[in-house]
């Protein structure tokens, strides 16, 4: 199959071998039937490259449908396969998800392999970060898709029974209020409380409100936490790692249309070096911030608690929105670099008539947790919701 991760560069390049992941599917009798689309170099959370164009939400085509994996999100919500796979290193699994009205699952780190992807972490924390895991329409999809993805599937005790009845369950509604994303939409925020009653009502279960505030950081936490200290810059990952290309003359060709790269590829270049810097004070400061809240989560989860969160404030925005609410992904990208697994579990459509759903998220090694919360939740509000078809 091509390889172009959405790169002109690489539109003619075909993959020598199976990724790691694919050869473990193919093993269990999966027939790969096509690449679906992505965001430039997987950098941006609205699927559009110069290669194969721009991917439209299909319960409303004048929306996005997320990225990196956001061809994937759209191919499962209209039902296009059994299910699909992603990558994830700032929730590009989960924000295709969300946006799409379907499940999909971010691992907890390592547990499947991230041989094939493109580009490839150049750290080894971002090989932590990043996940490859399912997207599919049923909840119940997620759980035998993981134990074929995995390598070690005992050591995530997939085949041990998870009653939902005895897991401690935890919610924040919001990040807090931080001035650089969007606030939570109320219809998202009512999702939490629908889930609460739902608990008390069926299990006599009481859901624990919590508000963490380092969660107001989760946008320069990520950024920090994804520097490098060496490895490729983004304008040469841009040239295919063959040079670098001039991001200031492409940027002019750009308002000509003659350029090869996307707008965001190009500003994602021009900004690469700015603000912080791997090992200076402000990213020492963003570490340790880092490794703070994953151990208040961890001292909250222990081996059976689950925390709920939102995948994303906002519905599918407008194509080309993102540009100006380019922090909403960190919601998402906040909980890569804390090392959890997560879960998009849609929850029907809001008043536009476009998905929305919420995260759920627990312990390193603990995804299984996510899969039967998922599973729990589609029992008890639905799940996905097949976009209208127009006859």
């Amino acid at each position: 199959m091509i390889h172009t991760s959405g790169l002109v560069k690489r539109k003619n390049i075909i993959a020598s071998e199976d990724a790691k992941a694919i050869a473990c599917l193919r093993n269990a009798g999966a027939i790969p039937i096509a690449l679906t689309n992505v965001s430039e170099l997987c950098m941006w959370w609205e699927s559009a490259n110069n290669v194969h164009g721009r991917t439209s939400n299909p319960y409303n085509t004048n929306h996005i449908v997320g990225g990196s994996s956001g061809g994937e999100g759209c191919a499962q919500a209209s039902a296009i396969s059994a299910f699909g796979i992603g990558s994830d290193i700032g929730g590009s699994i989960r924000m295709p998800a969300f946006f799409n009205g379907v499940f999909g699952h971010k691992p907890s780190p390592k547990i499947v392999s991230n041989h094939g992807q493109y580009p490839q972490p150049i750290t080894e924390e971002q090989n932590r970060f990043l996940g490859i895991g399912p997207l599919c329409r049923r909840a119940e999809d997620l759980l035998p898709i993981l134990k074929v993805l995995t390598s070690n599937p005992a050591s995530l005790r997939l085949d041990e029974k998870v009653d939902v009845k005895k897991l401690r369950w935890f919610y924040q509604e919001s990040d807090g209020g931080s001035l650089i994303a969007s606030p939570v939409a109320p219809e998202i925020r009512e999702l939490f409380s629908k889930i609460a009653q739902h608990l008390d009502k069926a299990y006599n279960i009481k859901a624990t409100k919590v508000a963490l505030p380092r969660f107001l950081e989760s946008g320069p936490m990520w950024f920090a936490n994804m520097k490098s200290p060496d490895g490729p810059s983004f304008q040469e990952q841009l040239a295919n790692l063959e040079g670098s290309i001039n991001p200031w003359l492409e940027l002019l060709k750009w308002t000509v249309r003659m350029s090869d790269h996307t707008f965001i590829g190009l500003m994602t270049c021009m900004i690469e070096n700015a603000g912080v810097k791997y090992g200076d004070e402000k990213y020492q400061h963003m570490v340790k911030e880092r490794n703070i809240l994953r151990r208040e989560l961890l001292d909250m989860l222990g081996d059976d608690g689950i925390f709920l969160y939102p995948t994303h404030p906002t519905s599918a925005p407008f194509h080309n929105e993102p540009l100006i609410k380019p922090l909403n992904f960190s919601y998402t990208a906040v909980i890569n670099v804390l090392g959890l697994p997560a879960t998009n579990c849609p929850m029907g459509l809001d008043k536009t008539g476009l998905p929305i759903g919420i995260q759920v998220v627990a312990a390193e090694g603990n995804d299984r947790l996510c899969l039967a919360v998922a599973r729990e939740l589609e029992k008890a509000f639905g799940g996905w919701v097949p976009p209208a078809v127009e006859a």
